[in-house]
C-alpha cells in the first residue's frame, strides 16, 4: 500500500520547508522562524526522509532547491496562504490589543511627510505594537513576497508581482519646491519656465534608479535642462535646493510647513499629467486580513491630512 503523504507528515514542517524556499539560506530561515539552525536542519532531513528528494542542494550562495522542492513549494503556497488569512481574521479585530511587530517600508517621498505621524497614529490606537519603518529598495517587493515586511508604499508600478495586491490609497499632484529667493517668482509655472536651471532628482530604489521622471518630461518637451544632482535622501536635496537656484521636482505632499526657508511652485501644462497614485503594496494572504485594511485607511487618513496640511500651507504663503 503506498505511503499517505499527507497523513505521515507533520504540518508543521511545512512552514520550514516553504521559508526556506524563500529564502534559500539556512541562517536567514532560522532568524525568520526563531529557531536556531540546528533546529532547520533536522526539520530539513525530515521532509528528505519523508519526500525521499534532497529538496534543497547546497551551492557556494546558499541553497538550491530541486525541481520536485520547486513545484511542491508553488503547490502548497496557496493552500497555506489561505489558512493563514483564515486563522488571522477577526470579526472583533482592535488594534489595542495588537502584540506584534509591524514592518513598513516607505518611499523616500513619503517617508519624510509621513514617519512622525505614522509613528504618532500606532502608538496612540496600538499602544503594544513596535513599529520599524524601512526606506524603500531594490529589494522591497522581494521583502514583501518573504514575508519581511507587511506592507510598503510608493508610487505606481507598472509591474507588480501576482503574489502582491496593489491597493490605491489616494492621488498626489506635482509640484516644484525652490528657495524663497530664487529668480523665479511666479506662484503657478510650466516647466518651460525653468529652463535654465538645473534640477535636483529624487532617487526611489527600483522605481527610477537611473532615470528622472522630471528630466524625461522637460526631454519630450524639448526643454534644454541638466541634473544637476541625484540622491536617495530627500533631506539632502532639501539642503542643496535650499542654498542655490536648482529646483526640486516634488508633490503635494511636501511638508512645506516644516521648511521657512522654501516656497512651492505649482505647475499647469495641459498635456502632461501631473497627478501620481499612491499606492500600498501587501502579499495576497493578507487579502482580507483585518490588520492590513487598518493600515491601509490609517495610511490614506495620514496622507490625506499631509495633503490638506501641506495645500493650506501653500494657500496662506499666497495671501501673502
Amino acid at each position: 500500500m503506498a505511503k499517505d503523504l499527507f497523513v505521515t507528515l507533520d504540518l508543521n514542517l511545512l512552514k520550514t520547508f516553504l521559508i526556506l524556499s524563500q529564502e534559500l539560506n539556512m541562517r536567514k530561515a532560522s532568524e525568520r522562524l526563531l529557531v536556531s539552525q540546528p533546529a532547520i536542519s533536522q526539520a530539513l532531513q525530515k521532509l528528505r526522509n519523508h519526500f525521499d528528494d534532497e529538496l534543497f542542494i547546497k551551492v557556494h550562495h546558499g541553497l538550491k532547491a530541486t525541481p520536485f522542492s520547486e513545484e511542491l513549494a508553488e503547490n502548497i503556497q496557496p493552500y497555506l496562504d489561505g489558512l493563514s488569512s483564515i486563522l488571522n481574521r477577526s470579526e472583533n479585530f482592535q488594534p489595542s490589543e495588537l502584540q506584534n511587530t509591524l514592518k513598513i517600508a516607505l518611499a523616500p517621498q513619503v517617508l519624510s511627510c509621513l514617519s512622525g505621524a505614522l509613528f504618532h497614529a500606532i502608538k496612540e490606537q496600538a499602544p503594544n505594537v513596535e513599529l520599524q519603518l524601512f526606506n524603500w529598495s531594490s529589494s522591497t517587493f522581494d521583502d514583501l513576497i518573504k514575508g519581511r515586511l507587511d506592507i510598503a508604499i510608493n508610487y505606481e508600478y507598472d509591474k507588480v508581482s501576482k503574489e502582491l495586491i496593489t491597493h490605491n490609497l489616494m492621488t498626489v499632484t506635482g509640484c516644484v519646491i525652490i528657495r524663497n529667493d530664487h529668480p523665479i517668482q511666479k506662484k503657478i509655472a510650466t516647466p518651460y519656465d525653468f529652463k535654465g536651471y538645473e534640477l535636483a532628482s529624487l532617487i526611489i530604489p527600483g522605481w527610477n534608479d537611473n532615470k528622472s521622471l522630471a528630466s524625461e518630461v522637460l526631454r519630450d518637451l524639448n526643454i534644454d535642462h541638466k541634473v544637476g544632482f541625484r540622491s536617495e535622501l530627500p533631506m539632502a536635496l532639501i539642503d542643496v535646493v535650499q542654498h542655490t537656484d536648482m529646483y526640486f521636482p516634488s508633490t503635494s505632499l511636501f511638508p512645506l510647513h516644516q521648511y521657512a526657508r522654501l516656497r512651492r511652485i505649482d505647475l499647469a501644462l495641459n498635456d502632461v499629467p501631473l497627478n501620481y497614485p499612491i499606492h500600498s503594496y501587501y502579499h495576497q494572504r493578507h487579502k482580507k486580513n483585518p490588520l492590513h485594511n487598518w493600515l491601509n485607511q490609517l495610511i490614506t487618513d495620514l496622507l490625506l491630512k499631509a495633503h490638506h496640511k501641506s495645500s493650506y500651507q501653500e494657500s496662506q504663503s499666497n495671501q501673502k
